[in-house]
């Protein structure tokens, strides 16, 4: 509990200070823009605000996640982070069609760029600060499992390539004098930043609407697999939801019919300990522990079982296959 409580003051630690360098640096390209008149700039800038107003939901989001379960909420309050992730590539989608429309709209009423050498300057500074933080947002967002400070870091990121794109231009224009290319390049950047816009609802409602995670259903089945006990005959109904940095696991497992309960639960608690232990999230695990039947004799390696209904055939690995559905395992006849 204490571990996950630093992790928090880490995480909204870390969120203060993106949201800090994000106001700096919407300063910095407005005042760039105001120099320029560069719309591939201001459109830039314009992003900054979908960058602070995006970083102020999701730092709000982590204190909400942050919260201990409730009556309400029995599960706890990380599914926010979920919500903030898609409300940001929301405001990540709408600027990208407002670049878009800016960029079309300029090559109508075109500007004069000015000073198009101090803009690239600027914006390749602006530039490579965001990527440092967004870099490091990844990395402490992976950590701690946080979708809000993964989606703001890759924010971050798509605004330096826009930036680096946007320093080549300037570049351009200032050693050719092509002012198209400032629109142009409004054009192009819009579309990339509706695609980072549109990737990051789509994480958001998967994750929303519980879609299965395959590949973490994977990693738990090989753990499983690898250290499984005699008595763990089978386990199938394997469940996996995910709660912002926790994780919520239902399964059943099949024991022997004639163990005690105390027998019983103490293998359903190494089970969890099992998990608990070789997995990076913070773990809820409910497991319903079932009764072997006769058809489980044919799988079943226990070899001091004294009532055995049929010979033991051969063990059967555990896969996404035979996990997932609500029924125990037997030989295919």
């Amino acid at each position: 509990m204490q571990n996950t409580h630093a992790a928090n003051k880490k995480k909204i630690k870390i969120m203060r200070l993106a949201l800090f360098i994000g106001v700096i640096l919407l300063i910095l390209k407005f005042s760039a823009y105001f120099f320029t008149h560069s719309n591939a700039i201001l459109t830039d800038a314009l992003e900054s605000i979908v960058n602070v107003l995006a970083g102020s939901f999701a730092l709000y989001s982590i204190h909400y996640a942050s919260r201990p379960k409730d009556e309400d909420h029995p599960y706890g309050h990380g599914k926010i982070e979920f919500l903030s992730s898609g409300i940001e590539g929301g405001m990540i989608l709408l600027a990208g069609i407002g670049m878009i429309f800016k960029g079309g709209v300029a090559f109508f009423h075109k500007d004069v760029i000015e000073h198009a050498d101090a803009g690239a300057y600027i914006s390749a500074g602006t530039g490579l600060v965001n990527y440092i933080m967004g870099t490091y947002l990844i990395k402490i967002g992976k950590r701690h499992h946080s979708t809000v400070m993964v989606a703001d870091g890759k924010h971050l990121i798509s605004d330096t390539i826009s930036s680096i794109g946007l320093v080549a231009g300037l570049l351009i224009i200032y050693f050719t004098g092509l002012n198209w290319i400032d629109y142009a390049l409004t054009i192009v950047f819009g579309f990339f930043i509706v695609y980072t816009g549109s990737k990051l609802i789509k994480e958001s409602i998967t994750n929303l609407l519980d879609e299965a995670d395959y590949s973490k259903l994977q990693q738990l089945i090989d753990l499983l697999n690898k250290n499984r006990h005699e008595k763990w005959i089978d386990i199938h109904n394997l469940r996996i939801l995910k709660y912002g940095a926790h994780l919520h696991i239902d399964c059943h497992i099949t024991l022997p019919w004639y163990d005690s309960l105390e027998d019983s639960h103490k293998e359903v608690d190494a089970v969890e300990k099992l998990v608990k232990e070789n997995m990076e999230h913070e773990i809820e695990f409910f497991i319903h522990a079932d009764p072997c039947l006769p058809s489980s004799c044919s799988i079943c390696p226990i070899t001091t079982c004294a009532v055995r209904k049929h010979a033991f055939v051969k063990r059967l690995d555990w896969t996404l296959h035979n996990v997932l559905p609500d029924q125990k395992h037997k030989l295919e006849q």
